[in-house]
């Protein structure tokens, strides 16, 4: 009875030696929604006891942690900063830039809302407060509702570069976590605008907003405004797991998963 719970026990430790575990931290955009369903994919074709931890907390949140070793993979919307690479440099880790995928940045609107396009100038004035009631935009009369995404994420810094010239947003502007919390508020209140990734834009009550006549849609990529890139960041010297999940995340099977999740793929 001993050596059958002796063998027991050490084939439980031998199948526990051979589970993987990949940790990956940063971007909301690409950590709530993409990531995940790529992580389903990868068990599912031969990888089951392969375990993910993914915190999606904003891109900023992704180099310390790979700095200090907590994160696998790095998410990020938008690329390193010299300060953020230099920070894991003197820590010894050398990062290698994953590019993943286009995404698109979405200015959306209550669903009852009049307005379905706006001009580059007039998301400006909007989103630095200069402009503070539909009136103004051709809307029904009633004050606008900003919602931005919080300041750890690279998103929220994004958008302050692709449409605001670098400006700050107005006192007024309410902080959402992610993607999903824009979406929702804008749903709910039919003063409301906001931006979200391309994935997010076809959520229940919203609408996403021409630019310049131009619709945020795959075909227009390289003609809409608020077109940017999305990475993945490791350190130089990875795990076998970690590079074959970059692998798979390239391969024919993800592509498929990037394209359904509403992103766009690289060319």
């Amino acid at each position: 009875m001993k050596l059958i719970l002796a063998l027991t026990t050490v084939l439980g430790l031998s199948t526990m030696s051979h589970a993987q575990s990949i940790s990956l931290k940063g971007s909301d955009t690409l950590g709530a929604k993409l990531i995940p369903q790529l992580a389903e994919k990868y068990k599912a074709e031969g990888h089951a006891s392969t375990k993910f931890e993914i915190a999606a907390e904003g891109s900023s949140t992704a180099f310390p942690a790979l700095a200090n070793g907590t994160a696998d993979i790095g998410m990020s919307s938008r690329k390193a900063k010299e300060e953020e690479l230099t920070e894991c440099k003197t820590k010894g880790i050398n990062l290698v830039e994953h590019p993943v995928c286009y995404d698109m940045l979405c200015v959306i609107v209550n669903k009852k809302s009049p307005v379905t396009n706006l001009t580059k100038a007039q998301v400006a004035k909007i989103f630095t407060g200069q402009v503070k009631d539909w009136s103004e935009l051709g809307g029904a009369p009633g004050p606008i509702s900003i919602y931005t995404r919080n300041t750890s994420s690279g998103t929220y810094k994004d958008w302050q570069k692709l449409a605001m010239d670098g400006r700050d947003y107005p006192a007024s502007s309410l902080k959402m976590a992610g993607n999903e919390q824009i979406a929702q508020e804008v749903a709910k209140n039919k003063g409301g605008i906001g931006y979200v990734g391309l994935a997010y834009a076809k959520t229940r009550g919203i609408k996403a907003v021409k630019i310049d006549d131009v619709a945020p849609v795959a075909a227009n990529k390289k003609s809409y405004v608020y077109s940017r890139e999305c990475y993945l960041y490791t350190p130089e010297k990875s795990s076998d797991e970690t590079k074959a999940f970059l692998d798979f995340i390239k391969s024919d099977a993800g592509k498929k998963v990037v394209e359904s999740t509403g992103f766009i793929l690289m060319e």
